[in-house]
């Protein structure tokens, strides 16, 4: 039987990253389970906002958003990130997320989502700095990013780069620290954004990260007929590390499954899709950054 993978989710309430299906399924991904599938047919459009894509578009591969370009425009045009929804009541929060040395980047999630927007980008260290209005926060964040020098995208081949090589904890937590102090202090905020202290909050250890070995391959694309198998080993974001037969530790986004129709696979099975260099871009474009903002 085929399955239709919807993506990875973090949950609000809890820190085991799931994998969604078709239909409601969903599958824990806890470390040392086991995962393995095969790609059938062609990918296809999944449709934008809950809608099915009229013309069942095929998409490449290679992208980590399966949708042709008119469902991309029609998903993009009513989203906060592209400034349609200036007038969503809902309080948001400003933070500060750490990557790794010298990468942290500033943006804005709504606060009822609470740290599930950092998850799914596999921050490994973030603090809030303040609350308030949409624009107030999107005001804020805009002066962080001049006065502190900090991009509000980092693309997910530099984090998954330096995520067998981080630093320890105090020196994780140092660097983002200095910035929410330096952040605090700025002039120029909008009034009615409250600034917050500063509370590092470390998902190391929930990414399962503590004594991560070096990964030999990232998988670029999946292909008809090609499998990707192996035990999980950490979950960072859409990440899964996967220890394989044959291909050493795999980093597959969880992104390039959606739109395919999968079966299962053994465990053992192995690799069989093309694979990249880590740190090198999986997909063209924007597919090499997180996909949304909020």
């Amino acid at each position: 039987m085929a399955w239709r993978c919807e993506g990875l989710s973090w949950p609000r309430g809890t820190r085991i990253p799931l994998l969604a299906w078709e239909g409601g399924r969903v599958s824990p991904l806890t470390a040392g389970k086991e995962l393995g599938f095969r790609a059938e047919g062609e990918r296809r459009c999944v449709g934008a906002r809950g809608n099915a894509c009229a013309l069942t578009a095929v998409v490449v591969g290679r992208t980590t958003q399966a949708r042709c370009p008119e469902c991309a425009r029609l998903d993009r045009a009513h989203s906060v990130a592209a400034d349609t929804m200036a007038d969503d009541p809902r309080t948001y929060r400003v933070y500060l997320a750490w990557f790794g040395p010298a990468m942290v980047k500033v943006g804005i999630t709504a606060e009822e989502r609470g740290p599930a927007r950092l998850l799914e980008q596999g921050a490994v260290v973030f603090s809030w700095l303040g609350r308030g209005p949409l624009m107030a926060a999107r005001r804020t964040e805009e002066l962080l990013r001049g006065a502190l020098g900090v991009p509000d995208r980092i693309r997910y081949a530099d984090k998954r780069a330096v995520r067998a090589a981080l630093p320890g904890a105090a020196e994780r937590v140092a660097e983002i620290e200095e910035l929410h102090r330096r952040a605090v202090g700025l002039s120029g905020w909008a009034e009615s954004l409250e600034r917050m202290d500063f509370e590092a909050v470390d998902h190391t250890e929930v990414f399962g990260l503590d004594g991560l070995p070096a990964a030999a391959g990232v998988v670029r694309e999946l292909v008809d007929g090609g499998t990707v198998a192996g035990q999980v080993v950490a979950a960072a974001g859409p990440d899964l590390h996967l220890r394989t037969a044959g291909s050493g530790l795999v980093v597959l986004d969880t992104r390039l499954m959606t739109g395919w129709s999968l079966i299962g696979a053994d465990a053992g099975e192995g690799v069989t899709v093309p694979l990249v260099e880590v740190g090198a871009g999986t997909g063209p474009g924007p597919g090499s950054v997180q996909d949304g903002l909020f």
